[in-house]
């Protein structure tokens, strides 16, 4: 069973939980990507998931960094971390080739939903008073 969106996970901006929301629909898409052992669909897949986190964590900086959240470097730190781990992650997957075993499709599945809700539990709702002291339609774009 894929990743579901739940309200815990908000963090009180549209934006910055509209694209929550379709990070988790692209590690859905590598998931199935690999119990379908497709390994085209998955490198799609798996680049999709890495220029949109890209995109997603300068988003999240600009609208975190404009609501007044002080933590900002440690948030840019945590997300430099994450892109490091999925370049990683997609170097690992790529030299398997075609052949990955369920377990090995499950232990990486598995690290792609903590990499993204860990992420958000742990660093992203820390904003989330902050961000509430604004409309969820703060974007300061």
């Amino acid at each position: 069973m894929g990743l579901v969106w739940r309200e815990q996970l908000s963090v009180g901006n549209d934006a910055i939980d509209n694209d929550h929301r379709h990070l988790i629909d692209i590690i859905n898409h590598v998931e199935q990507s690999m119990g379908a052992k497709n390994p085209r669909d998955l490198a799609a897949a798996l680049d999709s998931l890495s220029k949109y986190s890209q995109a997603h964590f300068a988003h999240e900086e600009k609208i975190a960094r404009a609501a007044g959240y002080k933590q900002v470097p440690d948030l840019s730190h945590t997300h430099q971390d994450l892109i490091k781990q999925l370049d990683q992650l997609k170097v690992e997957i790529k030299a398997m080739g075609k052949e990955w075993s369920p377990t090995v499709a499950e232990s990486f599945t598995k690290l792609l939903r903590s990499w993204l809700i860990d992420h958000v539990i742990k660093e992203d709702l820390l904003m989330k008073p902050v961000l509430q002291k604004k409309s969820p339609l703060f974007d300061p774009l």
